[in-house]
């Protein structure tokens, strides 16, 4: 093949950065900039960011869910090529595809009766604690002198 057949290419190419390049400076010098506090506010879900202070940090209960978030969706990923060949794929398919299923369900049960899907349950053991604790403060008898 000659580099001639690869002009076309070449040029569409530098035509898509080209656009892209000049779209983007012509967007930054002709928008209007005048920041507000409205405009600053957070908007996505309506709560101020907060930032952990120094030396704390998220808890593991985080990371578990979103680890199991991505499990159950790559596990359901699965599913669209199963649906897609589930004419040419048959009985053995079918059964293939319910042991999958079956194993899924298992781990999601597993996984809600040991409270991983339980957003709530550490701060419900936080609050009873502190709770508890304000009760053995109250019942501690205080000596002046």
């Amino acid at each position: 093949m000659e580099l001639a057949e690869y002009l076309p290419i070449v040029i569409l190419a530098t035509l898509a950065l080209a656009f892209a390049v000049l779209s983007l400076s012509a967007s930054a010098l002709l928008r209007p900039n005048k920041p507000t506090p409205a405009k600053l506010a957070p908007y996505e879900c309506g709560i101020v960011p907060e930032r952990l202070p120094k030396g704390e940090r998220f808890s593991v209960k985080f990371y578990v869910v979103a680890m199991l978030f991505i499990i159950f969706d790559v596990e359901t990923i699965f599913l669209f090529p199963w649906a897609v060949g589930f004419r040419q794929l048959g009985l053995f398919g079918l059964v293939e595809m319910a042991v999958f299923i079956a194993l899924v369900f298992v781990a999601y049960v597993y996984v809600w009766k040991k409270g991983g899907l339980d957003w709530q349950r550490d701060e419900r053991r936080r609050a009873g604690a502190a709770v508890d604790t304000a009760r053995a403060d109250a019942r501690e008898p205080t000596h002046a002198g």
